[in-house]
């Protein structure tokens, strides 16, 4: 499935083709999840079913030792009323402890699926290419590992064991009944009528109201998550007070849609116990009256009542399934189509390895289009050599960010070859692609956990002064000696602790520790002040002299340590140079440049 399709199942908007191939697709993900665990599965089953006879049983062993025991006890024989005794203390701690057994056992497979489940989600969309997260938005990515699993948590641990239960109970106890007195059992099925219409009145209504309600929590999480990112802007503007009304809003929809449900849930109760006091009112009037002709006895009857009453209980339960049952199958299939989701960028089924890395870049006839209608680089050629710095210049949507990526090969050209010392990137074993070309973007994202880690990203097995000569080379560490705890100190989250600029310094710190023979900077200095720029520009000239770089920047201070100047537009090369004879010309660059001068007068 495309990120497009997955994007149409979002929104609901699919055939009813469609349809039945998302729930097939989803069959075949529970299929797979559970084939590995048959035996337990089937172990579960045998014992739920054992454990729920041996629990319905109790009724009509009373109704035995009332009919059977008592007169025999009367008459001086003990041993039947004995046997009934140990059969009940039997049968409730076979039930008791199967129950127990069952708990375990289910817990167990749920587990076992959702922890399959939460790998393979996690693993998957690591793989999947940059295009798929690009368009498919990383809150949507967070809700199928955190919301969708919960979903389908809920109903393992506790909606399939409420229906398992609760059905075979309710069949167990219509067993006993048309084995104690079949007049009585259909007196009870007559009963499941209006039982049947009650439940699905509720079904209907409580999947309506349900899901407003998780509509109007995602609204009111989504208010608040945006209130508190944006709290600067919150603050700059005033918004405080269209805040507090429209979040006010938001939780009176909220307080309205769960009023519904809890008025769901007050005619439902009630009514399920209504229909079960009727029911046991006639099975007392028409088995007192049975009892009193003489065509039934006084125990059979106690056991018929008994069941009667327990009958009604699971009921609810298996209504509330229900509820659970669409919650979780909606999730299974978002989840199903992101794991049907096939990475753009496929490993090479035949890799070729290339240990030492020259830096000879090569675009052979590339032509690139994110969508047919949108071509983003048209058939393009160019040869980079190895050691060379190129400066990348021009207008936003220029291509600039594109060319970059197909050199990371975070896409693949629609058609052409983009080459790596006479290596198709395609071809390329992914482990030597990943060591001898890496990109440092904008967004110098940190991971939690210290500076010295975070560095080490780039060469995970780096000594300390190995990270220590990386910061130095870029200008980082004295900003990180500065830390509270030096390269010990602990970022935090998305780089709490340290401004932009110095995040970006330590992205360029692990950058440079991974030592590739090509090194992409798209606008990696745009978070950069000028002091530190110009730091950086110090350590860039050092570290850049052996290996091949592709810099893309706006600011044109950054492109005076380029040995070549390449201009953009529309996804063509339009001026090709040094940067002095570019400056020297009247071409776009030096237009560019005599506007950057005049900008810092």
């Amino acid at each position: 499935m495309s990120v497009h399709g997955v994007q149409g199942e979002e929104r609901g908007d699919y055939t009813k083709a469609e349809s039945r191939q998302i729930r097939q697709r989803s069959l075949r993900l529970l299929g797979s999840l559970l084939s590995p665990l048959v035996r337990r599965v089937v172990l579960t089953g045998v014992v739920v079913v054992i454990s729920t006879a041996a629990q319905v049983a109790g009724p009509a062993l009373i109704a035995i030792g009332i009919d059977r025991g008592l007169p025999a006890l009367i008459d001086g024989d003990a041993l039947p009323i004995a046997l009934v005794v140990a059969a009940y203390l039997f049968t409730g701690i076979i039930g008791a402890v199967l129950i127990a057994w069952y708990t375990v056992l289910s817990a167990r497979i749920s587990q076992a699926v959702l922890i399959d489940l939460r790998k393979r989600v996690f693993l998957h969309t690591q793989k999947l290419s940059l295009e798929f997260h690009e368009s498919y938005t990383s809150g949507r990515i967070i809700a199928r590992q955190t919301s969708d699993l919960d979903a389908i948590r809920e109903l393992l641990d506790s909606g399939v064991n409420q229906l398992v239960q609760g059905a075979l109970y309710m069949a167990f106890i219509a067993i006993a009944m048309f084995a104690l007195d079949w007049r009585s059992g259909l007196i009870l099925f007559a009963f499941l009528i209006p039982l049947g219409v009650l439940t699905r009145w509720f079904q209907v209504n409580s999947q309506r109201g349900f899901r407003l309600t998780r509509v109007a929590s995602a609204r009111l999480i989504v208010q608040f998550v945006e209130t508190m990112t944006g709290i600067r802007a919150v603050k700059a503007f005033r918004k405080e007070a269209r805040n507090e009304e429209e979040y006010a809003e938001l939780v009176e929809s909220y307080r309205a849609s769960n009023g519904r449900v809890i008025r769901l849930f007050g005619i439902f109760d009630p009514g399920l116990i209504l229909i079960g006091n009727v029911a046991l009112a006639a099975m007392l009037l028409l088995g007192g009256l049975r009892v009193a002709g003489g065509s039934l006895e006084i125990g059979v009857l106690l056991g018929v009542l008994l069941y009667t009453r327990q009958f009604f209980f699971p009921a609810q339960e298996i209504a509330m399934f229900y509820n659970s049952y669409q919650s979780a199958a909606a999730a299974l299939e978002k989840v199903s189509g992101v794991l049907e989701e096939r990475p753009g960028v496929a490993d090479p089924v035949a890799p070729v390895d290339l240990w030492e890395a020259k830096g000879d870049v090569r675009f052979d006839g590339v032509e690139f289009a994110y969508t047919e209608d949108r071509v983003i680089l048209p058939r393009f050629d160019l040869e980079i050599a190895a050691g060379q710095v190129i400066a990348l210049v021009g207008s936003t949507g220029a291509g600039k960010s594109t060319l970059a990526k197909l050199i990371s090969r975070f896409y693949d050209p629609s058609s052409g070859a983009v080459e790596l010392d006479g290596v198709d990137l395609r071809d390329l074993h992914p482990k030597d692609l990943r060591r001898a070309i890496v990109m440092v973007t904008q967004e110098a994202y940190l991971f939690s956990g210290t500076v010295s880690e975070n560095i080490a990203l780039g060469k995970p097995d780096a000594s300390h002064d190995e990270i220590v000569q990386a910061a130095m080379a870029v200008g980082a560490h004295e900003f990180i000696q500065a830390l509270p705890d030096g390269y010990d100190t602990d970022v935090n989250k998305r780089g709490g602790r340290v401004s932009a600029g110095q995040r970006q310094l330590i992205s360029f710190a692990r950058a440079f520790l991974a030592d590739p023979a090509v090194l992409i900077l798209d606008e990696a200095t745009a978070s950069l002040d000028i002091p530190s720029e110009r730091l950086v520009q110090e350590g860039l000239t050092t570290l850049l002299a052996r290996r091949t770089a592709v810099i893309i920047a706006h600011r044109l201070s950054t492109v005076a340590i380029a040995d070549r100047v390449l201009v953009m537009e529309h996804g063509r090369i339009v001026e090709d140079g040094t940067p002095r004879d570019l400056i020297a010309g009247t071409g776009r660059f030096a237009q560019l440049h005599a506007a950057w001068r005049e900008s810092l007068v």
